[in-house]
């Protein structure tokens, strides 16, 4: 494997006060409070997913089409996460899910997330069970995202698609069906690292070759290279800070 999902990037209007939210519910001890990682983590390391942030002037009010799912251990562990969370911050949302086991929250941003219900599927991924991609079309996203980052396909229909790093640790990455189109950029997005870093050159253009094209978000002169899935979703991949 040459490149590595590594972090979900956060855009905030105050990254220092959205970054110590999550770092509270991920009981994050990396780094500072807008790099976030697990106690030990190093590159590279399937076992997770980090949570980065950056600030930006005036982050648009959308429906996000990327978002977090987080994993709990039983009833009470739930309930117990979702009061804390609350008292960090966090609200209930409303994003349709109807009647439902798991809860469904905004931070203090307004970025919604769920704390599902215990779940076999998710018992050892850590505290975060999935990275989830709303799409039009799962099998497609497969189709690029596993060759991408050499994930293996744990369930793939119409309607839902799941990878998990070939290594079998760490969270899901779900690709969603949804009706609804892409109009905006998005704040939240996949940071993606070659390894080693220097192949950086190489991966963007194998990534083109899978469908991935350029994108311009404003990112100006960066060591990283933004580029969209065939969807159009944006995502970096990482160069050598």
């Amino acid at each position: 494997m040459t490149l590595q999902l590594v972090q979900v990037n956060f855009k905030a209007r105050d990254e220092v006060a959205l970054g110590e939210f999550w770092a509270a519910a991920l009981a994050s001890e990396g780094p500072g409070v807008i790099n976030l990682e697990p106690a030990g983590f190093d590159w590279p390391d399937p076992s997770a997913v980090c949570v980065d942030l950056v600030r930006v002037p005036d982050p648009e009010t959308v429906r996000y089409r990327v978002h977090l799912e987080l994993a709990t251990t039983s009833d009470a562990h739930q309930a117990e996460l979702v009061a804390r969370l609350t008292d960090l911050g966090a609200t209930p949302v409303q994003v349709g899910q109807g009647d439902v086991p798991w809860v469904t929250l905004a931070d203090p941003e307004g970025n919604a997330f769920s704390v599902l219900e215990p779940r076999e599927l998710h018992r050892d991924t850590g505290p975060v069970a999935a990275v989830v991609v709303d799409c039009a079309d799962p099998r497609a996203m497969v189709r690029f995202w596993g060759e991408a980052i050499d994930w293996t396909v744990h369930e793939l229909s119409d309607d839902r698609a799941l990878l998990r790093s070939a290594e079998g640790v760490g969270p899901y990455l779900e690709f969603r069906r949804t009706p609804e189109d892409r109009v905006v950029p998005s704040r939240i997005h996949l940071d993606v690292r070659p390894d080693p870093v220097e192949d950086q050159a190489k991966e963007v253009a194998r990534l083109e070759g899978l469908g991935a094209t350029r994108a311009d978000v404003g990112q100006g002169d960066v060591p990283w290279i933004v580029l969209a899935d065939p969807e159009g979703n944006e995502f970096c991949v990482l160069g050598r800070h």
